[in-house]
């Protein structure tokens, strides 16, 4: 009797301890599903709304490197110099009165002027005359700037071809109202001014975005899907009896 109930004693311990590891498995198995149904930050960041769809940062939006660092004044000695020789070059036109051609004359006169007095009062001083470094352009700039130019060009053109063919309304409009919005400040203010806002604004809005990303993300989802709702009450009652070239097409077909 006593070893029969040593034998049972045996197996319920076995049981027991068979039952604990099944039961360990469960519960481990369930805290990995638990944590692979959780959301990472990467997914949640991901669905966070980005102004015009930016899935990167501002600063590689820009580019990055130096003309970044310049953008969002990481450097901000070199960034206030940029905007400050800006700012007095438009002064001198604008302000002041300059031309462009008199401007380039006087500062090579002054310069010419003062290179040629140093060179033959060298003599007189008994000092060596100044040496004037050979500038030469290398030609590999230059072609990058022209290929990115022809690129930019064709993208345009291409572009320009793509609306003028008359299937997307919706770029069309949006190309008419920007062209139009332009026009106003051009009436208003001439190139050079129109080309110093743009720059200064280039200088001031990446930079604070960068600093007020998330309200700005937020006005402009608000904003974006305001414009959605009127431009489907839009579409609906004005675009939508408007024409379009491909149901000409399928009409004629």
């Amino acid at each position: 009797m006593a070893e029969h109930h040593e034998e049972h004693h045996k197996g319920e311990s076995i049981m027991e301890k068979i039952s604990e590891k099944i039961h360990h498995r469960d519960s481990s198995s369930s805290d990995s599903d638990t944590d692979d149904y959780k959301p990472s930050d990467s997914s949640l960041k991901s669905k966070v709304y980005r102004l015009f769809g930016r899935q990167q940062p501002v600063h590689k939006v820009l580019g990055g490197g130096k003309p970044a660092d310049v953008l969002l004044w990481r450097d901000k000695k070199i960034s206030a110099i940029v905007l400050g020789s800006v700012t007095a070059v438009w002064m001198l036109f604008e302000v002041f009165g300059y031309h462009l051609l008199t401007l380039i004359c006087h500062l090579l006169i002054l310069t010419l002027s003062v290179l040629f007095l140093w060179s033959n009062a060298s003599t007189f001083i008994n000092k060596s005359p100044p040496q004037f470094p050979e500038v030469l352009i290398p030609e590999g700039p230059i072609l990058e700037i022209a290929s990115a130019l022809s690129y930019v060009i064709n993208r345009g053109l291409a572009s320009i071809r793509e609306i003028a063919s008359g299937r997307d309304l919706k770029k069309f409009l949006a190309v008419i109202a920007g062209l139009w919005v332009f026009s106003i400040f051009g009436s208003s203010c001439n190139f050079l001014t129109l080309f110093y806002i743009s720059f200064v604004l280039l200088h001031t809005l990446p930079v604070m975005y960068e600093k007020y990303e998330d309200q700005v993300d937020a006005f402009g989802e608000k904003a974006m899907i305001e414009i959605k709702k009127q431009y489907v009450v839009f579409e609906e009652k004005v675009l939508s009896k408007i024409p379009i070239g491909q149901q000409k097409d399928k009409k004629l077909a």
